[in-house]
């Protein structure tokens, strides 16, 4: 029988995707399929879930979508992203299960960070 075994790829339009691409490779350390090369994630828990339509944990509600990276080292890396002029978010969340945050590409696409706990 046959089965989904993970997520193969994220596709969205871009008003620049050559710059919007760029972006995510110079701060998020992604490459896209333009480079010759594939972007290889570490294994770990990938959260599948729709939301409400009215939702407004994206933020604007023009946002149908909201990508979650999962990262080490949040306050690492919110420092070095703030060193580099990227829009980051006031807002933290520190539940049981992870450390929240919240940055925004160059297009103003709302983009959550999180660190999960340990173990």
């Amino acid at each position: 029988m046959g089965k989904v075994t993970g997520l193969g790829g994220l596709f969205f339009r871009s008003k620049d995707s050559k710059a919007q691409a760029q972006w995510y490779y110079d701060h998020l350390g992604i490459n896209s399929a333009t480079t010759g090369y594939i972007w290889m994630q570490e294994a770990g828990p990938t959260v599948f879930s729709p939301f409400k339509e009215d939702t407004d944990y994206f933020g604007s509600m023009a946002q149908q979508f909201m990508i979650n990276f999962r990262v080490e080292g949040l306050d690492e890396l919110l420092e070095d992203l703030a060193a580099k002029g990227v829009r980051i978010d006031e807002n933290r969340m520190d539940e049981s299960y992870g450390k929240f945050a919240w940055i925004y590409d160059p297009e103003g696409n709302k983009i959550e960070l999180w660190e999960p706990v340990a173990g």
